[in-house]
């Protein structure tokens, strides 16, 4: 299993970055991929989950209507659009595999009790 996370990069607030994350060793239809962040000194948050086979997703309230998660079957690839940035958002993401979207629904928090992740991308959002 592989994860493959890219896309992050330096913005203003109020800028708009898309992160990808190329999956490989396993069909992401079988299986819901999410997103987590971490910042240095703080505990690491469970950002976006993806259950494309099942049509789920979830969201943390941190990002809720400003970030946008999609799958792309046919590529293996998962994608978290990310608009209106905030310096908050400032952090290196990861993508993870598994995670349980509808169990995030229901309780409001992502577990973060991840087999595999990738190597992570920074996101930056400054002025």
């Amino acid at each position: 299993v592989q994860l493959q996370a890219s896309g992050g990069g330096v913005v203003q607030p109020g800028g708009s970055l898309r992160l990808s994350c190329a999956a490989s060793g396993f069909t992401l239809y079988d299986h819901a991929i999410g997103w987590f962040r971490r910042v240095p000194g703080k505990e690491p948050e469970g950002v976006s989950c993806i259950d494309t086979g099942d049509d789920i997703i979830y969201y943390a309230d941190s990002v809720k209507g400003r970030f946008t998660i999609s799958g792309d079957n046919a590529k293996n690839t998962v994608y978290l659009q990310m608009i209106s940035l905030k310096p908050e958002d400032t952090a290196l993401y990861y993508c993870a595999i598994p995670c349980r979207p509808a169990t995030a629904n229901a309780t409001g928090v992502l577990e973060l009790d991840y087999d595999y992740w990738g190597q992570g991308t920074l996101v930056t959002v400054s002025s």
